[in-house]
């Protein structure tokens, strides 16, 4: 498949998340044209407004429901490439359809409408997550992209409602990526365009969408704020801080990652995770007090709002759980990595400028 040339007119879905804006931020600086697409006006403005010296470059339509036959139609039209991240990022669900009808309905919409619609659409990245990688064990385990998740798809047709939370979302993330793949498969010979999917873990580091109040933020940064920030987060247990944990990536390389999979030939056709590496939460507060001068100093030892130490010694015997071999990343992709240093500092230089 030809490469997306950087002078391209990008379509990202859900552009005003949290991956999402640095997404649109990293395309528009690389000299890309981006049409965003978003729930409302209102998030059609702010948009707007901290792109507007891309006015001629940047454009926003609104997409209320991506549930519904078409949504996207008319979005798609006249793009060379689409970077799909439109799907729900939560846990707060009932019944599993709430979370995994718009993740699979909404990227096999916008699959349908590149069909439709998108004769000159050359390649599709859609942000998938490990999550439909992963599988809990009670032993350290190393993944990679030919394994699928199983065992979330399992507990959700065994317990329905009763699943826990974290499995409900696995599987929407599972069979959104399912989905996308059979539609590509069923229809590869009716289209000009190739299939992406971008795995990351946790994704951290500072944020650039819309965000009032650290309550409003999603699912990863909320709990790294939790954990690395809120004074309560001391009280957290020993087990949560420090065993088990996950691997993570920073917010700006993902982007970095989602736009340098449109002009690398070798990415189309694969599944790619992106991964800094190994984590316990225990580390991340570890480095949060051990930078100084503190990027935070409104969070300064001594006050009642000093940053937590957790378990400081606990992580000498800590065990890393999860692992991915990112082999594959490394020789299509080529990324370098921030530090957990540099994605700690960079987010509390950023929480002290909110005033959080």
């Amino acid at each position: 498949m030809a490469v997306v040339a950087h002078s391209s007119k990008v379509l990202v879905t859900g552009a005003n998340g949290f991956v999402a804006v640095w997404l649109v931020q990293t395309l528009l600086e690389q000299g890309y044209s981006v049409r965003g697409t978003v729930r409302s006006e209102s998030k059609a403005a702010f948009l707007l407004n901290k792109f507007r010296s891309y006015s001629d470059k940047f454009e926003v339509v609104v997409v209320e429901d991506i549930t519904k036959d078409g949504a996207f139609d008319e979005a798609v039209k006249g793009v060379d490439a689409i970077e799909h991240t439109a799907s729900p990022c939560h846990l707060n669900v009932d019944d599993p359809k709430e979370i995994i009808d718009p993740a699979v309905n909404g990227t096999v919409g916008i699959l349908k409408s590149a069909l439709k619609n998108a004769p000159n659409v050359k390649r599709i990245v859609t942000l998938a997550s490990t999550a439909t990688i992963l599988r809990d064990s009670n032993e350290p385990l190393t993944f990679d992209e030919t394994d699928w998740n199983t065992q979330s798809p399992d507990e959700v047709k065994q317990h329905g409602r009763n699943a826990s939370a974290t499995a409900k979302y696995r599987t929407s993330k599972i069979l959104a990526e399912r989905a996308a793949w059979t539609f590509y498969e069923d229809h590869k010979n009716q289209v000009k365009w190739d299939l992406t999917v971008i795995h990351p873990p946790f994704v951290f580091g500072p944020v650039a969408h819309e965000v009032a109040h650290p309550n409003d933020l999603n699912t990863s940064t909320k709990e790294w704020y939790n954990v690395v920030i809120a004074p309560n987060s001391s009280g957290r247990s020993k087990d949560f801080l420090t065993n088990g944990g996950s691997c993570w990536v920073d917010v700006r390389d993902l982007a970095a990652a989602l736009v340098k999979a449109l002009s690398v030939k070798e990415a189309g056709g694969e599944r790619i995770i992106i991964s800094a590496g190994q984590f316990i939460w225990q580390d991340w507060i570890d480095i949060a007090n051990s930078l100084s001068p503190s990027p935070i100093p409104s969070h300064a030892p001594g006050t009642d709002k000093a940053l937590p130490v957790g378990n400081p010694d606990a992580n000498k015997t800590a065990v890393y759980m999860i692992k991915y071999n990112t082999a594959k990343e490394k020789r299509i992709l080529g990324l370098e990595y921030l530090t957990m240093e540099e994605t700690t500092r960079d987010t509390l230089v950023d929480y002290e400028r909110r005033g959080w």
